[in-house]
């Protein structure tokens, strides 16, 4: 199954992610640190990031244009509790698959995480 790395200011949420995940056989990853997850990427190779767009130090955008340039082929997920048009539009732009609104529905992120690692 594939490499899923969760980066969430809220260890809890990336936690809850992982659990989700792992019973669909996925290995995850998560991370509530920008620079712990970015090393983590650049040093295993990782099939999808599932990104927080509010962070500590960074956007989830901005760490997502970071491991764009190490990882080029990575795929990508945000996740938001502050949906706005023009910060779907930019994540995108930048090549996240998928959007996901917090609070993450478990179906919902199963469903959208088998659609990305299809794709």
């Amino acid at each position: 199954m594939a490499k899923i790395v969760v980066l969430d200011d809220v260890i809890d949420a990336g936690i809850l992610i992982k659990k989700i995940l792992e019973k669909k056989g996925h290995e995850v990853f998560p991370f509530s640190e920008e620079e712990e997850a970015i090393d983590f990427i650049k040093n295993n190779k990782v099939d999808l990031a599932i990104l927080d767009i509010k962070l500590k130090k960074m956007t989830g955008v901005e760490v997502l244009e970071e491991i764009k340039k190490i990882a080029p082929d990575i795929k990508a997920m945000m996740l938001t509790g502050y949906p706005t048009i023009d910060t779907a539009r930019q994540a995108m732009s930048l090549g996240a698959e998928e959007y996901c609104v917090k609070p993450i529905d478990k179906q919902e992120l199963e469903e959208k995480v088998a659609a990305i690692l299809e794709s």
